[in-house]
């Protein structure tokens, strides 16, 4: 399906290719991309909640916890636990992006379909699967698998203090965006700390690098601005969720004063939610991206 979302930015960025973007997708599981699933341990996902509000969650588990069956078919193991802003939501089939990164090889691969729950199982039903460059995507090994004894969610209509810091220290963060009748998408952003500007308790500010020019996210927020952000803690395993809407600025100018930038979003925060024990991993950094504006 053409997606008038995509094809807008596109033609702004001034790319003119044709049947570039998710229309040109597949919506089968390659045995590759199978196999590559197989071994991941975690796994972003994004999806709007009854409100249209937009959220990134986050699921893990040992090898083998997420699985092809066959090639329209993703498998996790589990749903989002307690406190987590798309616990629940999976009663009934709804849009769905995923995204399984492998950041020890800064490999990744989305894939966006309709998700239902299936006992404690989440099914995904597929409809776009790629993979992305590597670009921007911090190494980190993985540790060992370290649950919170006791995992609590605060939630909150602003950002502490605390917080944002958190947020301006960040070189990884994850955003999920969605287009009525187009589906969800969930996507991977990376750079040095302080590549997210924080302007207040309620606006943030990050940069677009040259990426694949397919414009998914992009795409959908010209269409439909609220999306979700999700910044880990990869060495305390704590998630921060936001909920906002974000509009792209296309003035040159402004771009230009930020290393790298093509053009800036800005997010205005919505919701809040900060989980402790969001994520029951422990991963320690390696290195930044070659590709990282200095």
């Amino acid at each position: 399906m053409l997606h008038q979302g995509e094809r807008a930015v596109q033609r702004r960025a001034g790319l003119t290719a044709d049947g570039w973007g998710s229309a040109g997708v597949r919506a089968t599981i390659p045995p590759v991309a199978a196999e590559f699933l197989s071994r991941q341990r975690l796994l972003v996902l994004a999806a709007a909640d009854e409100t249209g509000a937009a959220w990134a969650s986050v699921l893990t588990g040992p090898p083998g916890f997420a699985t092809a069956p066959d090639d329209r078919t993703v498998i996790a193991d589990h749903l989002p636990g307690i406190g987590d802003p798309l616990a629940d939501l999976f009663d009934t089939e709804r849009p769905v992006g995923l995204l399984m990164i492998e950041p020890a090889t800064r490999r990744r691969m989305r894939v966006n379909g309709r998700a239902r729950r299936h006992g404690d199982q989440l099914l995904v039903r597929t409809e776009q699967v790629y993979a992305n460059c590597p670009k921007y995507i911090q190494t980190r090994a993985y540790v060992d698998d370290s649950p919170s004894a006791s995992r609590t969610a605060l939630v909150a209509g602003e950002l502490t203090t605390g917080q944002q810091q958190w947020i301006a220290a960040a070189d990884t963060f994850f955003v999920g965006t969605y287009a009525a009748g187009l589906g969800a998408d969930a996507s991977h952003r990376g750079g040095n700390p302080g590549f997210v500007t924080v302007t207040g308790s309620r606006r943030l500010t990050w940069p677009d690098y040259v990426g694949n020019s397919m414009y998914m996210t992009l795409g959908n927020l010209e269409l439909e601005p609220r999306c979700g952000l999700l910044f880990p803690d990869w060495e305390n395993g704590h998630t921060l969720h936001l909920t906002g809407r974000a509009r792209i600025d296309w003035d040159p100018d402004r771009a230009a004063a930020v290393p790298g930038a093509q053009r800036l979003i800005d997010f205005d925060v919505e919701r809040v939610i900060e989980i402790a024990g969001g994520i029951p991993q422990r991963w320690s950094f390696d290195e930044y991206s070659r590709f990282n504006p200095a």
